[in-house]
This record gives C-alpha cells, structure tokens and sequence, in this order.
C-alpha cells in the first residue's frame, strides 16, 4: 500500500468537501421523499376516494388504552343470539316511493261495442276488473302568457253632459320588475336553475332557444339583479338581524373571481363569506356575505355588537375578532391534516406511524361525539368533561413530545395541533357547540359546486347580488322548504308587503 502525505490544508478542504457532498446527498434524498409524498398526495386526490373514511379508521386496542378507556363493569354481558342470515335487496323505483299528490291521468281501454261478445255462448260482455300499468310522466317546463288585463271605469252620465270624465282602475298587483315581462315563476325558475342546479345563464339561453324562446342572458341578469336588489335584499336583513341574536354560529369562506371590479385584475381572488346558525336551533338560517379580500375586518363588520361562540377554521382572520366572541375550532381539519400525512406514506409503513397515530386520537373524540348525539346540552357538556377532556389533554401531550420532522406533513398536522389548542378544546365549554365546522363547509359546498359550473361573476354587484340569492335558497332547503316554490312565493308577495311585514314571509313562517 502507498502512503501519500498531503498538507493540513489539503486534508482540511477534503474532509470539508465530504461533509458537503454528505450534507448534499441528504438534502436531495428530503427533497425525493417530499417530491414522492406529494406525488402519492396528487395521486390520491385526484383516483382515489374523497372520503376522509379509510382501512385505518377502526380502533387499535393497543392505542390509548382502550381496554381500560371502554371498559363498562357494571354493563351487563350481552346474549349470544343466532341471527338469520340477510340479503341485500337491491332498491329501484317503485311506485310506492313517488310524491303523494301528484296527479294521476287514466287511460281507458275498451273493447268495442261490437266485440263485447261472449265467444262461448253469445252473451253481452260486462267489465269485470281492469289491469293496471303505472308510468311516471315528466313533462318539461311549458311556457305561456299571463296578460294581466285592469278594468277602466268611467261615467256615461258625465261623458254625456260634463267636461270632465272622472276615472276609476280596478286594483291590479304591480309587476316582480317594472316595465319587464318576467313574472315571479319564470325568475324563480331562472333563479333554481343557476343556484340551485348549477346550470349558468348561456345554457339555459340555449335551452331556451331550442323551445323557440329568444331569451337573452342579459335579460336574465338583469332579472336576477333587479329582482334581488328590489326584493330579496330586505328579507335578507331580517335573516341577518335574526341570525346575530343566536349564541352559537359557524363562519367560513372560500374564493370567488370577479371580472369587472374597480383597481383590481380579473385574475385578484375575491371571497364569499358564509355565516350560519348551530345545531341549538330549528330555525335555521344561512348568509353569504360578499367582499373583495379575506381581511379580517370583513367579519368584524359582519358580527359588529354580536358576542358569543363562533365555530371557524384555523385561519388567523378569525382569531382577531373582538372580546367576547370565543373561536371554536374545527377538529376535522386537524384529522384531515393527519389523514393525508397518512396517505401519503407507502402502504407498509403506514402501520404505527405518527400520522395513524394522531389520527385515531381525532377518530376517539369524534367518536365520543357520536355517542353525545341524543343527549342535552347539559348533559353533554358534562359528558364531554369527563370523557373528551383527557383524550384531548393526551392528544396534545402526545403532540408535543413526538418527534416529527417540521415541514413534514405530519409535522405540519403536529403544529397545527399545538398551535390551535386554544381554539380547539373550545368546545368542551358549552354543550351547545360542535367538535368541527362541518356544518359550514356542508353550506359553502354549494356555492362551491356551481362556481364550478358558472366559474365566475362578472361585477361586484352580481357577486353581492348572488349572495343574496344563495341565502334565501340555502336557508329554505336548510328549513325544509323547496326553493323554487319559496321564491316564487316571495316574488310574487313581496310587491305587496309592506316592511314591517316581512317576518310573515320567514321560512319557519306558518302563514
């Protein structure tokens, strides 16, 4: 073997290029496996199921005790029965299962009077019984003329003898939109049909035509606006100023693109804002609030002189709302944040890591709620004190001593636990609250679906025009009402009611 004598400086700059190209190989082999779990993440989102539900869902014995945790001495031991083996049977239409009170049309068929003859003895033929087919007809939209035609009285006396005539109108209820022949149900339709199906204006023009009807849509718009800025606009403050004297409300937003908007891009997001009530009522009511940002000061505006328990996600907006409003924070997105940390990983080494780890403490609380479900309010904050209290205290002791690597997903599912805390345990403090904000995502998903659909708005007075509509509609389904019918109602009583008037026209109203 030969020696080689190099200098000090020389042997310096070697061991320093090792540890760098050591420091460099690292750095790269983080930046493959991240590139790989965000792969594995894109993958699963877009081919695999939405379903947060997974193989891993079930419980681990070996997690959290759960021997000693279920453990019930005084529960009785279950009997042990045999029971019959069940077949799914598959479900379809059957008649049974349409809508009382549709119409029915018969259809008679009758032998004629020729034929009504007894082939074996010549004798007249009776009805004895008839065999019945039932069919479900639909029938597409029809479209006709209403001509509202007003009586005008005059006197024969004075048209014969005086140089005045007086005259008399018989009362006649003023037009949805003045100087438009759109009526309460042909808006109400247009209206159900882009919020409610998601089908924008172009293609009900197009629908519209192949009926032989040239219906513009900028016709259609300005119907929609005219028709929410003169009408739905005041029941809409009534809904706000019974919506802020509820305790418990949800909040959340998400992005919309306005085209038109004053010293701004077309490209700049705009938000629409979602306020909504608890589960402590069964009046329930949904607003949409429009704006052009996601400042805080939008819902501090919205909530100004309201205190109480406001359900909402982790963004810091909400978080600088003023004394006296407690921000509940939404354990489902924490589980969801471990759900894809769990996602990600390679299917062998899913199996007793952090991410399984921290998503079955969420799986226990949520669980625990399940079990509160029929319970009060009293009862359930008791229960939540003396069952979900120290699952939570574990949960974020747990979170706080796991080593898991920073801006790994698991990592950022860990911070977001601990940096949350205070926002998350907020709902032990009052059995009227919720564990997550679900109940606010559900609302916002169909503003989200037809954005889909409609993709954007084309001014800030469409946009703020659409949250109105959004509101009337999701507050009827929410209250049982189908929105169509609530609309064409609202349309076409409106014109004729006066404001102190409006609560008549609520959606829990039984006039």
């Amino acid at each position: 073997m030969e020696t080689v004598t190099i200098t000090k400086t020389e042997y310096d700059n070697l061991v320093s290029n090792l540890v760098t190209e050591k420091d460099e190989r690292a750095r790269l082999e983080r930046q493959i496996e991240y590139l790989l779990e965000q792969m594995r993440l894109s993958r699963h989102r877009q081919f695999g199921a939405s379903s947060e539900k997974s193989a891993y869902d079930h419980e681990q014995l070996n997690l959290f005790n759960e021997a000693e945790v279920m453990a019930a001495p005084e529960q009785p031991e279950p009997e042990l029965v045999e029971v019959e083996k069940h077949y799914r049977k598959r479900t379809r239409l059957t008649t049974n299962k349409l809508p009382e009170g549709l119409p029915v049309e018969v259809i008679d068929y009758e032998l004629p009077e020729s034929e009504r003859v007894c082939d074996e003895c010549g004798g007249k033929l009776h009805v004895m019984s008839h065999d019945v087919r039932r069919e479900f007809v639909i029938v597409p939209a029809q479209a006709k003329i209403r001509e509202h035609r007003r009586a005008v009285y005059s006197c024969r006396c004075c048209e014969a003898e005086n140089d005045h005539v007086p005259i008399q109108k018989a009362d006649m209820p003023k037009p949805v939109i003045a100087g438009s022949f759109a009526s309460p149900e042909a808006v109400a339709h247009i209206m159900n049909q882009k919020f409610v199906m998601g089908v924008p204006l172009y293609r009900q023009e197009q629908e519209f035509k192949r009926g032989g009807l040239l219906l513009s849509r900028q016709t259609m718009s300005n119907w929609l606006l005219r028709a929410a800025e003169d009408w739905l606009v005041p029941l809409y403050e009534r809904l706000k100023a019974e919506l802020l004297k509820r305790e418990v409300l949800h909040a959340d937003e998400t992005t919309l693109q306005v085209l038109r908007e004053p010293g701004r891009t077309a490209q700049s997001k705009s938000y629409m804002w979602l306020y909504r009530t608890g589960g402590d009522t069964n009046r329930q009511i949904v607003l949409y609030d429009y704006q052009p940002n996601r400042k805080a000061e939008h819902p501090q505006r919205f909530l100004e002189g309201w205190r109480g328990y406001l359900h909402a996600d982790g963004y810091d907006g909400y978080h600088k709302l003023p004394e006296g409003i407690a921000v509940v924070g939404c354990m489902a997105h924490l589980r969801r944040k471990f759900d894809e940390a769990l996602k990600i990983l390679p299917e062998n080494a899913r199996d007793g890591s952090l991410a399984i780890v921290g998503k079955h403490y969420c799986d226990r609380l949520f669980e625990l709620e399940r079990d509160f479900a029929d319970l009060s309010s009293t009862e359930r904050y008791e229960k939540r004190l003396q069952s979900s209290k120290p699952v939570l205290a574990e949960l974020f002791a747990w979170a706080a001593s796991c080593k898991a690597v920073p801006k790994s997903p698991v990592g950022k599912a860990v911070h977001y636990a601990l940096s949350q805390r205070k926002y998350l345990e907020n709902y032990l403090l009052d059995g009227r609250l919720e564990i997550s904000n679900n109940r606010a995502e559900r609302s916002i998903k169909p503003f989200v679906i037809g954005r889909k659909n409609w993709l954007f708005a084309n001014t800030p007075r469409g946009a703020r025009a659409s949250a109105v509509i959004y509101s009337i509609i999701e507050t009827a389904k929410e209250n049982g009402l189908k929105p169509y019918d609530y609309l064409k109602t609202l349309l076409g009583t409106m014109p004729k009611t006066s404001a102190n008037q409006l609560d008549l026209l609520l959606p829990w109203s039984k006039t």
